[in-house]
């Protein structure tokens, strides 16, 4: 597993499968149920479904990334403009 610095970051209205499809579309192999690796990084997934207002619950995908901090930066950065223009 790369070393380096961990950023957790989550984010609201995505599926799993849209995660998924983020993450690998910037350079990540799937290695596990929801594990995945990249040029100098590593991530890790958890999904949930939280509550919004008093009867609406939302899916959550919380995602974990380690790995040399200029290259998060760039990985992240491109699954944020994913996840920002979701179902896209």
């Amino acid at each position: 597993m790369p070393e380096g610095v961990r950023i957790t970051r989550s984010f609201r209205g995505l599926t799993e499968d849209m995660a998924i499809r983020y993450l690998e579309n910037t350079g990540a192999e799937r290695v596990g149920e929801r594990e995945f690796e990249g040029d100098g990084w590593r991530a890790t997934m958890s999904v949930d479904r939280v509550p919004v207002g008093p009867t609406f619950r939302l899916t959550e995908v919380t995602v974990t990334w380690i790995g040399d901090e200029d290259v998060l930066e760039r990985v992240i950065t491109a699954f944020r403009v994913k996840a920002f223009r979701a179902p896209g």
